[in-house]
């Protein structure tokens, strides 16, 4: 799998000075049924499209900070980040080429 795992500590580098591709930010917690609903496609889309999307896993638990700063009230919650800068994001369950379109792929 190519996903990254994005913590406040790693998030400069991995998303926002990351200017190779756009970043789909997925955000989570283990207890959630549909983040694990999602989860398989999100893996499947890191695998599939490594070198032209980067995938990054937020777990909001273990990431307050970084949930507060997407406003997350709900998850999952996706996000594409672009150059630095957030290009959109959705809330609930997406089939994999919502996702993709999202992603701008």
């Amino acid at each position: 799998m190519y996903e990254v795992v994005i913590t406040k500590e790693n998030f400069q580098r991995e998303v926002l000075q990351y200017k190779k591709t756009p970043v789909l930010l997925d955000f989570w917690a283990m207890w959630c049924g549909p983040c694990m609903a999602i989860g398989p496609i999100i893996d499947q889309i890191a695998d599939e499209y490594k070198g032209k999307l980067k995938v990054g896993k937020v777990n909001v638990d273990e990431q307050p900070e970084l949930a507060a700063a997407f406003s997350v009230d709900s998850i999952p919650m996706l996000a594409v980040v672009k150059d630095g800068l957030l290009v959109t994001k959705h809330v609930g369950l997406m089939q994999k080429e919502d996702i993709l379109k999202m992603a701008g792929l």
